[in-house]
C-alpha cells in the first residue's frame, strides 16, 4: 500500500511543496523559514511517523502568517490524498499528550467533514519569530483541507511552548493511531465518508 501525497502551490504570497507518506520510516525534512514552526511540524511528523517533506518560501518580511496557513492548507491536501477513500483504517482516535506543565488531548475523526474544535488557551506571545495566535491558523487550514475533525483541548499548562508542542504532538500521534489500516470496509455505517 502506497498511501503517499504530493503537492506544490504557488501563490503571490508563497510557494509551498509538501510530501507526505502515512506508512512512512520518519523520514522527515522542513524549511519554511519560520524555525519554531519547523519544529512544530517536525514534532507532529515524528509521533505521527509520518515521512514528510515540506519546503515553503513566503513573504516573511511582512510576517509569517501566509507561510503558516498555506503550509497548513497544502499539508491537509496531501493528507487528504493519502488518505484516499479511507478504506479500513480506524478512523478515530484520540491522545492524551503531556509536555512538561502542559497536557493537551488531541481527539481525531477522518470524516470527510472538517471541523476544528481549539481549545488551547496560549498566551499571545512570540515563540522565536512565530506568532502563536498562528497555531489555531494552521490546525484551521490543516483540518479543513483534509476534511476531518480535531479537537485540541488543554487541560492544563501555562508554558506557551509547551501547551503548543503538546499539541503537535497530540494530533501527530492520533492522526498515525486514526490512519492504520484494520480492515477492508469505508469506516462508516453509511458506506462513505461525508
Amino acid at each position: 500500500m502506497n498511501r503517499t501525497g504530493r503537492l506544490t502551490r504557488k501563490t503571490a504570497e508563497t510557494t509551498v511543496e509538501v510530501v507526505l507518506g502515512l506508512d512512512g520510516g520518519g523520514e522527515i525534512r522542513i524549511d519554511t523559514g519560520v524555525p519554531f514552526f519547523d519544529h512544530m511540524l517536525h514534532q507532529l511528523a515524528a509521533h505521527g511517523r509520518l515521512d514528510l517533506q515540506v519546503t515553503a518560501q513566503g513573504d516573511l518580511a511582512v510576517d509569517a502568517h501566509h507561510t503558516v496557513e498555506d503550509v497548513g492548507i497544502v499539508l491537509g491536501q496531501t493528507f487528504r490524498a493519502a488518505v484516499g477513500d479511507a478504506r479500513g483504517i480506524a478512523r478515530f482516535a484520540s491522545q492524551h499528550a503531556p509536555m512538561d506543565d502542559a497536557l493537551v488531548l488531541a481527539a481525531v475523526d477522518i470524516s470527510g467533514r472538517p471541523y476544528l474544535h481549539y481549545g488551547l488557551q496560549v498566551e499571545r506571545t512570540l515563540l522565536g519569530t512565530f506568532p502563536t495566535d498562528l497555531v489555531e491558523e494552521f490546525f484551521r487550514a490543516f483540518v479543513s483541507q483534509a476534511a476531518l475533525t480535531l479537537h485540541l483541548a488543554q487541560v492544563h499548562g501555562h508554558n506557551p511552548h509547551h501547551i503548543v508542542e503538546a499539541a503537535f504532538k497530540g494530533t501527530g500521534l492520533s492522526l498515525h493511531r486514526a490512519t492504520r489500516v484494520i480492515g477492508e470496509d469505508i469506516p462508516s455505517t453509511k458506506g462513505v465518508l461525508g
